[in-house]
């Protein structure tokens, strides 16, 4: 059965007091005992669970009233397949590998993406990945939007794996992005500090809300250079929600360059930037790259820097904005 003929079963919960505390796979596993509990914790993995519309782990204790949304396909595979997909390979050693992730590969496995996801490339290029994230996220610490290029890491080991996502979650981790925006912002160099929650009718996106499952969210940005309508940043996010970038700086008016959810504007021609008759497309997905990561080596303590180059489709923005629009 194709991805477009599978059929999804969707499931509607209300948590009630006998239930106040427990874990959600737990309890998901109590309502839908036709479902494996691996299944279950799978399903949450992949955001196919939401509690109050908000995205959860398989570890969140359930309260009283709240609202569980659940997805589970008929016929999902248990786990990524391998395939040869080259990969640009930053370092590696047997505890980490660090990955410059193109721009349109899905991180890992999800409905509508089982292929060609970086998660099925990393099993064919390496013998062992660590497993804490279940058959369809081996190796898988942290993520990257599909559309977003550069830096990763994948952990080898269960051990690598827990200290490197302890990094992530103590916020000792330091990511630094670079984007292309629409517009210019009043400020050389701000922090954006709003708060991020499901979108309340959109679920394939992110908000700023004002409410009690909406989770704190910051970022820090720099402008790099402006030019007429646009302005490249350096951005370094201090927490790390889900679409964070791309939340806020359409905030403060100015989103990133194509970004379709949040910006309205799907590609950008060589003619809209030169302002001439060239419909030569320069790019067609948002112009955000994961260009740093620093962090320190699971085994070692030693400080790690990681460094992705500017991908070449962002780069191109780039060139033709120095050559025709700059103040």
């Amino acid at each position: 059965m194709s991805d477009t003929e599978r059929t999804d079963e969707t499931v509607e919960l209300v948590v009630t007091e006998p239930f106040a505390g427990r874990r959600i796979d737990w309890f998901l596993a109590q309502q839908l005992p036709a479902y494996s509990r691996t299944r279950l914790r799978e399903a949450i993995n992949v955001a196919d669970v939401l509690v109050d519309g908000q995205r959860v782990k398989a570890s969140f204790l359930v309260q009283p009233g709240q609202h569980v949304h659940v997805v589970l396909p008929r016929s999902r595979p248990t786990g990524a397949v391998p395939e040869n997909i080259p990969l640009d390979i930053l370092y590696e050693d047997e505890s980490l590998a660090v990955i410059n992730k193109p721009p349109g590969m899905v991180v890992h496995p999800a409905r509508g993406h089982w292929k060609g996801t970086l998660v099925s490339a990393l099993q064919y290029h390496f013998d062992h990945l660590s497993q804490i994230g279940g058959p369809s996220r081996p190796g898988v610490v942290h993520r990257l939007d599909r559309d977003t290029s550069g830096v990763i890491v994948v952990a080898k080991d269960d051990l690598a794996h827990r200290r490197l996502a302890a990094q992530f979650e103590q916020r000792e981790v330091h990511k630094e992005y670079f984007a292309i925006v629409s517009g210019s912002p009043d400020r050389d160099r701000d922090f954006v500090d709003q708060p991020i929650g499901r979108h309340p009718t959109q679920r394939e996106k992110m908000a700023i809300l004002r409410q009690p499952q909406s989770r704190e969210a910051v970022s820090f940005y720099e402008v790099l250079e402006r030019f007429d309508g646009f302005t490249t940043m350096r951005i370094v996010p201090r927490t790390g929600r889900t679409h964070q970038i791309r939340v806020h700086l359409s905030s403060i008016g100015c989103p990133v360059l194509c970004d379709r959810a949040y910006g309205g504007r799907r590609r950008i021609t060589l003619g809209e930037i030169c302002r001439r008759d060239d419909e030569t497309v320069l790019l067609d997905r948002q112009a955000l790259h994961a260009r740093k990561l620093m962090l320190r080596h699971p085994r070692t303590g030693a400080r790690l820097e990681f460094e992705a180059p500017i991908a070449s489709d962002i780069q191109r923005v780039v060139n033709a904005l120095q050559e025709c629009r700059r103040l």
